[in-house]
């Protein structure tokens, strides 16, 4: 079975002297699960492990009594580990965890504590309410080129198309299962699960059209002010980023800001829309790969958003911005920033793009290092591969 990068963070982690909650986090169906089961498997430490998924279960007791199985096995051994899956359908989770932790940090029970769950919107609540300054976070992104690559030999043109899922990788050759897949066990059980059953949101419709006109638009600068007509004006500005905010949680759409100077330009501009993985796009266009990869216009959006899904992704793991630049007629793709270093990045989606944004963007920011993907010295499988620098 495959082994991602944060299976081996996850166990070294835990080879540590008792320090932090390891909080494993990312969107469903990324392998967290399954992660952290083989990295458990490598220990050598007496382990209680549980998922919350029988609604009976779902409660604090069950909660202390796994706890307390835990601090039983103190007594034969030195240290123990417990580990607690879809935590985030225990009513007020946090605050027992918090407690129950607290308690062995005063009494200096050596309990380990890893916990991850499907939705992380919950988790990240969680986190930031009880918990703060007590955990460490461990992101599962969806999978890489590299990862899809090396555990289902896709070529880049099958992950520009499938993306990803890596449970979707078994269905590639079956574009019908395929599609049913990505809608019923990834889209829809996001959306209803992980955001409508978790979160206030007055307007699901709102919320539900909002993702399908992002997929569509992947990529692509829309403002408010379209976004709301092509949504029928329901809702307003702050109602549609604040859910533009829950889609990107649950791990399926950001709106990305445009760059500036001055944080509170940035946060008034019209978003750049981008789903968290190809394979988002593609199930809600319901293209088979010949004929989107046949239209111009539509590969290169596909390909710009395979550029800025990864960026995203190595976002989250490195702690660095993206955001995109337009003034007038000058575009950037996207600018990344991590403290005083800022990188400019042009995609070249396979239509003649010009790159003279770029030249402005240096032009008024100078010292900026730009990179355009798809050129001679930066071609976009290495790119997705990891084989390039996104710093000077």
């Amino acid at each position: 079975m495959y082994e991602r990068s944060f299976v081996t963070t996850l166990c070294e982690r835990l080879k540590e002297p008792r320090r932090f909650i390891q909080i494993v986090i990312g969107p469903r169906q990324t392998g967290k699960s399954t992660g952290v089961s083989q990295a458990l498997d490598k220990l050598s430490i007496p382990i209680v492990e549980y998922a919350f998924d029988r609604p009976r279960d779902r409660r604090s007791a069950k909660l202390e009594e796994l706890w307390g199985q835990a601090r039983e096995m103190l007594d034969t051994s030195p240290e123990a580990i417990l580990s607690l899956d879809e935590i985030q359908k225990v009513p007020d989770w946090s605050s027992t965890v918090k407690f129950l932790w607290d308690e062995d940090t005063r009494h200096g029970n050596n309990i380990k504590v890893v916990v991850t769950g499907s939705s992380a919107l919950t988790l990240r609540g969680g986190m930031a309410e009880s918990l703060k300054g007590r955990f460490e976070e461990i992101v599962s992104t969806q999978w890489t080129l590299a990862e899809c690559r090396d555990a289902f030999g896709y070529s880049l043109d099958d992950f520009l198309f499938f993306g990803g899922y890596p449970g979707a990788a078994a269905l590639k050759d079956d574009p019908d299962r395929w599609f049913a897949y990505m809608h019923d066990s990834i889209i829809e059980p996001t959306i209803t699960q992980d955001v409508l059953e978790m979160e206030t949101v007055k307007k699901p419709a709102l919320l539900r059209a909002l993702f399908e006109i992002g997929a569509m638009y992947s990529a692509q600068e829309i403002s408010y002010r379209k976004l709301l007509g092509q949504l029928d004006d329901r809702g307003n500005t702050e109602v549609v980023s604040h859910y533009l905010d829950l889609l990107s949680h649950a791990g399926l759409l950001s709106g990305l800001r445009k760059y500036d100077e001055k944080p509170l330009r940035s946060k008034t501009s019209s978003p750049r829309l981008l789903v968290h993985d190809t394979s988002l796009m593609t199930a809600a266009s319901e293209e088979e790969a010949e004929a989107l990869f046949a239209n111009p216009a539509q590969k290169g959006h596909l390909i710009e958003t395979a550029a800025g899904a990864y960026l995203l992704e190595r976002s989250r793991q490195e702690r660095f911005s993206v955001r995109w630049w337009r003034d007038r007629n000058d575009e950037v793709d996207f600018v990344i920033t991590k403290g005083r270093k800022r990188t400019a990045i042009e995609v070249k989606g396979g239509q003649a793009r010009r790159t003279k944004g770029l030249g402005a963007f240096v032009e008024r920011y100078p010292g900026t290092y730009v990179l355009i993907v798809g050129a001679e010295s930066c071609p976009l499988e290495e790119f997705l591969l990891g084989n390039i620098s996104l710093f000077q």
